[in-house]
């Protein structure tokens, strides 16, 4: 397929969809390969890199969402207060997750030294972390990680885009594929 039409296919499903959507399934969709929808999907991104829309990717799957520097004219035109603010406990909680993903509850209570249950519990609530699968050991503890909630509400396009830690890049596996694995 021609890749400007190929580009145009792509914005217009990637507009349309529901929710995050992967390259291979879009490849499926236009009769294409998944490198070449991945390619389409990838000259989106940098054409909106500067735009009031933006290509979000986490974990293999694609969203428009708007520019986070247009959050506050969204809120107000939507009637949305996106400004709740999160507790220091949950915003600690949420950078060890963000970093360290994924990563058990136990995980998270040890490098925090104190309980983290119930601020996980609004984390999930909040829609800022999920469950990515479970832990291959005695009772199968819950891995979580952080959704396409947590980069919308932080402004990112995706985890790549977290600030390094200590002025060096931070080792993190954002993929989701060591599911059976703790971070």
């Amino acid at each position: 397929m021609d890749p400007e039409r190929l580009d145009q296919l792509v914005e217009a499903l990637l507009f349309v969809a529901e929710g995050p959507i992967r390259a291979a399934d879009l490849g499926k969709v236009l009769g294409v390969e998944e490198a070449e929808a991945l390619a389409a999907l990838l000259r989106l991104q940098v054409a909106c890199a500067n735009r009031g829309i933006r290509v979000q990717h986490e974990r293999g799957r694609f969203q428009f969402v708007s520019a986070p520097e247009a959050a506050p004219y969204v809120e107000a035109l939507l009637g949305l207060d996106l400004s709740t603010k999160l507790s220091v406990a949950a915003l600690e909680t949420l950078a060890i997750i963000a970093y360290r993903q994924p990563i058990t509850r136990a995980e998270v209570s040890a490098i925090r030294g104190v309980d983290s249950d119930g601020v996980v519990r609004t984390l999930v609530a909040r829609g800022l972390i999920g469950e990515l699968g479970r832990l291959e050991q005695a009772g199968r503890p819950i891995l979580y990680g952080t959704t396409d909630e947590f980069l919308q509400y932080f402004g990112l396009d995706d985890v790549t885009r977290l600030p390094a830690l200590n002025g060096t890049e931070a080792a993190r596996d954002t993929s989701g594929s060591d599911a059976g694995k703790a971070g």
